[in-house]
Parts: structure tokens; C-alpha cells; sequence
């Protein structure tokens, strides 16, 4: 049965000599074609210009012998563009095969563009409570029966298959709806590429959004990167930021990465390299501080104006490694907010703590307004002033490295390398390890710190 809404559908599956569209080759291609005149199968073996691997080889059956008098790619190119052009392209996991055709149009100068519908989603929106969507599981589910399996036209018709299945089992209307809604293209600003959304990849990662002169606007990362980016223009109409970065957005990158906490190291990464316009809160700051307090008073201050905090700066510190520190800030405002809001809750002296000065013998002003209990002029011992300072700032105390040296943490193919709270790289080898801890220690980063604490709560540990 076919939509009146889709009067010619193609139903394509591929099969290449491996799983990247820009790298690998097209080997087999076959194509069901349904319009209103009916039914017609299309097949054809492509000489990939490669070697076919062994591995792929066993899967599919098909060798370099059967396609050694095959037509190259260019050869059809004509014939294939007539076949698919104007029809809706359906597909299992239609990224791989419509990618792979789009890079082999590419390479003849074609640019080949068509309305796709996933079968892989379609399964997952009409069958939401199924356990897998893979076509093995189409096959048992649905009772489709295949002539062959990894074999284009045989899979291809597998899929025109499932297609048949459906019409029965939903109104019209439901499935109408649902084309609609997974074929539906989204709104892009005029200036990109209409085949954006089809070129981001889907996983981890992150992207860049490139102004004028290639002025870097915007750094962000996501878990999946095609949906991300897409998000910044589908709401650009309700936010000002999006607003803005729709408008001046040129030109869009990405970079793939292992996971989440690749993306979020290269992110902080690419901020403080680029300064984009639009990221305010990861770029670099050169004022790092911390308050550093004894463990206890070796002996009385000399004198009212000595302070039992003494802010320290993480230029002049190892604040991977430094003991008795509380707390990290972005400057000495912060840090000297925070200190004063401390010293109002726990009625502490701000004599006693460096934030103001008094003259010798004098009660502070803090005293006089009975927020100090008069640790100043002797009212409160001075140890018991300086361990209710250590008990308020407890839970700000900086963890110390608590490893002996460098360690990885892995996270799916690459391994993580970290040392006293600094990231020094990434690597997948044993000798890019090796070359990164050679590098030394970089300069500690606050947003690296923050990531690396949740990286080694989730990852894998790997001493170095």
C-alpha cells in the first residue's frame, strides 16, 4: 500500500567494504522501487576501486572476483540519480547508506540530496516497547521472510517488507503523521548548508560555531551532536543568545570524541584557545585563588592584625598538591565574599581573619555590633576562634591528589592521562602516553579540576 502523500518511495541498502562513508566504497547497491505503476527491483555489484577485507568478505559473500568486471561507481552515477532523485529514501539506519551514496555522488560532482525516512526509527516510534530494531529483529517480529541476508537487493526488500506490515496494524493517519515527523527537515538559518543536519554524527563530541572571517562564535559539547546543534536554531526564535548566534553562525564544526569526558576536556580546551564570543564562563582565568588555613595555631598571632586565613594564589602554588586549602574562586572578590559571608554566619572576627585591620588592643568593629564574640581583644581564645574557622570551612577543604604519581583514566578507546588534578592529553597508544607524561604538569585549570573529579567517579583507573 503507498501513501497518496508519497506517490514514489525507494527502498536502498548498500553494501560496502567497511562502515566509513568518506574512507570506504560501495560494493553492491540495491534498490526497491514502488509507485504508482507498481514494483521494480533494482541490483548492482560496484567495483569498489579497493580491496574488499576478508572480514567483509564472509558477511556479505561478495569478493574482489565477483566485482572484478563490476562498473565503477562513476560509471552509474547517471543511472542511480535517475532512479533516486524525487522519491522519498528509505532505509535501515539510513545515515550509513544515504552517507555512503552522498560521498560517492560527491566524488562524480553530483550533489545528491533526498527526503529520508529511517526504518531504525520508524520501528522505534511505532513500536516503542520492543527490545531491539535491528532487521534480524524485524524479521523474527514480523514474520518478513528474506531471500538472503547482507546481500543489497535481498535487504533492501526486507525493508520494503516491513514497510507492507505496517498498514494493517496502523491508521493511516498515525502513520502519516509519523513520516511526517521523522522525514521532517529542520529549520536552519539561510546561510548553512541545507545538509547540515545529515553531516553532523549523532554521538559524542564537540562543536563550533564560526562567524565572519571565521571569528569563533560559540563552543559547546554534547552526547549527541547532531541533536545539540539542531536545538540552538529550532529554538532560536524564543532565546536571545540563539537569536543571536543564528544570525552571525557562518559556518559549523565538530570533532568526534571517545565520551562525555573527552568532550568536556576538549570543550574547556577549545574555549580558553578560541575565546568565542558567545562563552563567558569557561574562558581562562588568570586569577585563581584559594584561602590557605593551618591545621592549627602553633602559637598566638602577633599582635590583633594577624590573620589566621591567608589568601594564596594559584599562580605561586602547586594547587594539585598543596595541603590546607579552602576552597578555589575565579578572584579575589570572590573569595573575599565568601570568606565575609563565613564570618557573618559563624560569628567569626574579621580582624582575626585579615578582612579588616584594628588598632593594637582594639575591639573590631564586628564586636562592637555583636557579630564577633571578641576573639580581637581576647574575649575568645584564639585556638577556639581558629577551630570554629577549620569546622565552617570544613566542606571547602581541596581534596588532596590521592594517587602516588600520574594515572589514566580510560574511557572507551583512549586513555585519559592525569596528574595532581591536570590533564596532560589523551592517547591510545602506549607511546603517546609516554610522550605526554615526558611534557610535565600543565598549568592547573578550575574547570579541569571539575571535570576531572567526576571523571574519576565514573572511569575506569589505570596507574601509570
Amino acid at each position: 500500500m503507498i501513501l497518496p502523500a508519497i506517490p514514489e518511495m525507494v527502498f536502498v541498502d548498500l553494501e560496502t567494504t567497511g562502515a566509513t562513508a568518506t574512507r570506504d566504497r560501495i560494493t553492491e547497491i540495491g534498490i526497491v522501487h514502488v509507485s504508482a505503476r507498481g514494483v521494480e527491483r533494482f541490483n548492482q555489484l560496484i567495483h569498489p576501486q579497493a580491496r574488499i577485507p576478508d572480514f567483509i568478505a564472509r558477511l556479505t559473500g561478495i569478493t574482489d572476483e565477483m566485482v572484478a568486471d563490476a562498473p565503477a561507481f562513476e560509471a552509474v552515477a547517471g543511472d542511480l540519480i535517475d532512479r533516486l532523485t524525487g522519491k522519498l529514501f528509505i532505509a535501515h539506519n539510513a545515515r550509513f547508506d544515504y552517507g555512503f551514496l552522498k560521498n560517492e555522488f560527491k566524488r562524480c560532482g553530483i550533489d545528491f540530496r533526498a527526503r529520508v525516512l529511517c526504518t531504525v526509527k520508524l520501528s522505534r516510534a511505532l513500536f516503542p516497547n520492543a527490545p531491539r530494531h535491528n532487521l534480524d529483529a524485524l524479521i523474527e517480529r514480523h514474520g518478513l521472510i528474506p531471500s538472503g541476508r547482507h546481500r543489497a537487493l535481498a535487504d533492501a526488500d526486507l525493508i520494503f517488507q516491513f514497510w507492507e506490515k505496517l498498514w494493517p496494524l496502523f491508521s493511516p493517519d498515525v502513520l502519516q503523521q509519523t513520516i511526517a515527523t521523522l522525514t521532517a527537515r529542520p529549520a536552519l538559518p539561510a546561510q548553512l548548508d541545507s545538509d547540515l543536519p545529515e553531516r553532523i554524527p549523532e554521538g559524542h563530541g564537540v562543536y563550533i560555531f564560526y562567524g565572519e572571517n571565521s571569528l569563533p562564535l560559540y563552543v559547546g559539547k554534547s552526547n549527541h551532536l547532531r541533536k545539540r546543534v539542531l536545538a540552538h536554531f529550532a529554538s532560536d526564535h524564543a532565546r536571545g543568545k540563539e537569536m543571536s548566534l543564528s544570525m552571525q553562525v557562518q559556518r559549523v564544526d565538530w570533532i568526534e570524541t571517545a565520551g562525555e569526558i573527552a568532550a568536556l576536556l576538549l570543550e574547556s580546551s577549545l574555549v580558553k584557545k578560541l575565546l568565542p564570543t558567545h562563552n563567558q564562563r569557561l574562558r581562562r582565568n588568570k586569577e585563581l585563588c584559594s584561602w590557605r588555613v593551618a591545621p592549627q595555631l602553633k602559637s598566638a598571632p602577633d599582635g590583633p592584625n594577624a590573620a589566621q586565613a591567608e589568601l594564596v594564589w594559584a599562580r605561586d602554588l602547586n594547587l594539585g598538591t598543596q595541603p590546607d586549602l579552602y576552597g578555589i574562586f575565579r578572584s579575589q572578590r570572590d573569595a573575599v565574599e565568601m570568606l565575609t559571608e563565613i564570618a557573618r554566619q559563624e560569628s567569626l572576627c574579621k580582624v582575626l581573619l585579615g578582612l579588616e585591620k584594628a588598632a593594637s588592643g582594639a575591639a573590631c568593629f564586628g564586636f562592637q555590633l555583636k557579630t564577633c564574640r571578641g576573639g580581637c581583644i581576647g574575649r575568645e581564645r584564639l585556638a577556639l576562634h581558629h577551630a570554629r574557622l577549620l569546622m565552617a570551612l570544613s566542606t571547602m577543604r581541596l581534596p588532596a591528589w590521592p594517587h602516588q604519581g600520574p594515572i589514566g583514566l580510560r574511557e572507551a578507546s583512549v586513555v585519559h592521562v592525569v596528574d595532581a588534578w591536570c590533564y596532560l592529553g589523551s592517547a591510545s597508544r602506549e607511546d603517546e602516553i609516554h610522550s605526554l607524561l615526558e611534557n610535565g604538569r600543565p598549568e592547573f585549570d578550575l574547570d579541569v579540576y571539575k571535570i576531572l573529579r567526576k571523571a574519576m567517579r565514573c572511569l575506569p583507573t589505570v596507574a601509570l
